[in-house]
């Protein structure tokens, strides 16, 4: 088993020379005239490698690096790609069109292909759609396109899995070959009845571009894997109401049973002007609909709803529960995707199924301006029962945060987000909390131990020889002695997006982890938390991640995600974070507040890459206790038909 570095190797900022202080700022390299012959020349074979890679056939399994036009001009500014169909935005236009200003190179773009996420093993993937468990076997379906690493084209990919670790690709399971569909086959979700059947809804975008809801179901329910989908004659089944756009009516939900128990209810996302809002049909057998008088919920201001998920938490379990299970000990959890702003929101409520509407338990916290599932990259997320483990699951879609032209290059572009479970918190109340499946687990390899008392402005290296993949699991107590006696902060409250990053201190933060750090600290991702002690005395507590020093690229998105994240009383500070590669998945407090981010290291990759602890307060010591693990690789891979 490895060992931290002892307490002793603590980087001291009052007393140390050797101290590495957290940058304030992004520091890009600066070559000297000496290493322009060298960088002329590396360009150079940069780019015979490109063109030789261009021309010659390389196996599936390695990484091709491919430029079409737009990707080979690097002044051209990216197509929009989706507005014009009627959904959000799927190009990254936080970085200026596809102007490669870095030198990226075989390796380091090689080495941003995750080792435990599920991904396809090239081009572009989006939303997860109708996850469901048949037969022993999992199955995720997900938008995909079959020509390239950008949106379009949208197919139905199809994976299997056994334990949601170790994936198989199988044939596509729908293609964009009718009418109703020709122009996408869109996101849907799955409903398993009573009697064993597999009900798929799904959005296809038709001839004219109109959104409509389609019915799928499989060829031979007696297959295990399901390759064969058949897409019923009926299609479509339900067309936009009247006073809905024809781009504003997508993503059908799961079914669950209304009260009578005789009929399927689903409800579909939509807006009237600015607001947003979910529509409910009623079926017995979902060809022909009714639709529900009034909305099931409203947001006024939010925009457009995608990707509306709809399903019960019980007050006082562990486990999840059906989609159709309400009554006492109860509430529901309405989450929609905002087109708007690409964050998916969530709020706890009560569902009242006589008279259509779902009321949220505090208005201040409604969906599209509470609480959201996660504070970074996470969008288009669906969730749905493990009958067999009693657990209800959450997929979320975690796409690219570089230009698109490198995702050309690489000839790929997005994941999947590590599945999580979803329960109700009973010590708050007000949140849900998410945790990555137990399954996971199964990939943790050696491990490393530290407990470290690290004082104000210092920074302690953790011991691994392989930082690129790791379960990292942290607790922290804050000295309560310098809690009391912190002065106030002026001003406004913390925010940590707003914040400037980790590199700003303040009396009682921030203190956390470093990942995907360098030795000398020039690329790092600090995962991190605040505490802020207001005027009246009282401390917030916040969770943030900072990209800003992540990488030395210009080429990519650099800033800092979080939240406020409440700690009950007998708490300790809590980070689990997953670091797979170009994604870093965190959570805190047993998953109360959770912030995925997409990194790009330069110099921070392979046996370079390297974990701190740190804790830039400027009043206050943290003892540390660290439990680490070194992760091993999903067996992803085509199933042997």
């Amino acid at each position: 088993m490895a060992t931290a570095s002892p307490p002793a190797e603590i980087y001291d900022v009052e007393g140390a020379a050797s101290y590495l202080p957290l940058p304030s700022s992004p520091t890009p390299p600066r070559p000297s005239k000496k290493l322009l012959p060298t960088i002329l020349l590396s360009s150079f074979l940069l780019i015979s490698l490109i063109l030789l890679l261009l021309t010659s056939q390389t196996p599936p399994s390695q990484l091709k690096l491919k430029l079409n036009d737009a990707a080979a001009d690097h002044t051209a500014t990216p197509l929009s790609r989706g507005v014009s169909q009627g959904v959000s935005e799927k190009v990254f236009r936080q970085v200026n069109g596809n102007a490669l200003t870095f030198p990226w190179n075989n390796v380091m773009l090689s080495w941003q292909r995750t080792a435990f996420h599920f991904q396809p093993e090239q081009n572009w993937m989006n939303d997860p759609n109708g996850p469901l468990l048949h037969k022993g076997w999992y199955h995720l379906f997900y938008q995909y396109n079959q020509e390239s690493a950008v949106w379009g084209n949208i197919t139905w990919g199809h994976a299997v899995s056994k334990d949601l670790i170790h994936w198989f690709h199988l044939p596509y399971a729908m293609v964009p070959d009718q009418w109703y569909d020709v122009n996408g086959v869109w996101t849907g979700s799955a409903t398993i009845l009573p009697d064993g059947q597999i009900i798929m809804l799904y959005t296809g975008d038709t001839t004219d571009a109109v959104q409509v809801q389609c019915l799928a179901y499989p060829a031979n329910l007696s297959d295990p894997l399901l390759i064969d989908w058949v897409k019923s004659p009926s299609n479509p089944v339900l067309f936009p109401p009247p006073g809905i756009g024809s781009k504003d009516f997508r993503d059908p939900t799961t079914a669950w049973l209304s009260p009578g128990g005789d009929k399927w209810r689903i409800t579909i996302g939509s807006k009237v002007n600015k607001t947003g809002i979910s529509i409910v049909y009623e079926t017995s057998d979902f060809i022909k609909y009714d639709l529900l008088d009034g909305y099931l919920h409203q947001v006024a201001g939010t925009g457009m709803w995608e990707c509306i998920d709809f399903y019960p938490v019980s007050l006082t379990e562990s486990n999840g529960l059906d989609t159709s299970v309400n009554g006492a000990g109860v509430k529901h959890v309405m989450k929609a995707s905002m087109d708007d702003d690409r964050h998916d929101y969530y709020a706890l409520g009560t569902y009242d199924p006589i008279g259509n509407k779902w009321t949220p338990d505090n208005p201040e916290l409604d969906v599209g301006i509470g609480h959201r599932y996660d504070y970074g990259i996470f969008y288009a997320s669906k969730t749905f029962y493990d009958q067999n483990k009693q657990r209800r699951i959450l997929w979320g879609w975690i796409s690219e945060s570089d230009a698109e032209g490198l995702d050309l290059m690489k000839g790929w572009a997005c994941v999947q987000s590590i599945p999580r479970t979803v329960v109700y918190d009973q010590k708050t109340g007000t949140d849900l909390l998410q945790w990555p499946v137990e399954e996971l687990e199964s990939l943790r390899g050696d491990s490393v131990e530290a407990d470290v008392k690290v004082g104000p402005g210092s920074v302690v290296p953790v011991a691994i020889d392989s930082a690129s993949q790791l379960d990292v699991e942290v607790s922290f107590e804050l000295d309560e002695e310098a809690v009391e006696a912190a002065v106030p902060e002026v001003g406004a409250g913390y925010d940590c997006t707003t914040s400037g990053g980790a590199a700003n201190r303040g009396v009682l933060g921030p203190f956390g982890i470093l990942v995907l750090a360098d030795d000398n600290l020039t690329e790092s991702t600090p995962i991190y938390f605040y505490v802020a002690k207001g005027a009246n005395g009282k401390t917030e507590s916040h969770f943030c991640a900072d990209e800003l020093r992540s990488s030395q690229a210009p080429d990519v998105v650099k800033t800092v995600y979080g939240s406020s994240v409440p700690v009950v009383d007998g708490e300790k500070f809590t980070i689990r974070s997953l670091v797979d590669h170009s994604i870093v998945e965190s959570f805190a407090q047993g998953g109360r507040r959770v912030i995925t981010s997409r990194v790009y290291p330069t110099k921070a990759i392979n046996g370079a890459a390297r974990v701190f602890l740190f804790n830039n307060a400027t009043g206050a010591s943290i003892t540390a206790s660290l439990k680490m693990w070194k992760m091993g690789s999903a067996d992803i891979r085509q199933f042997p038909l």
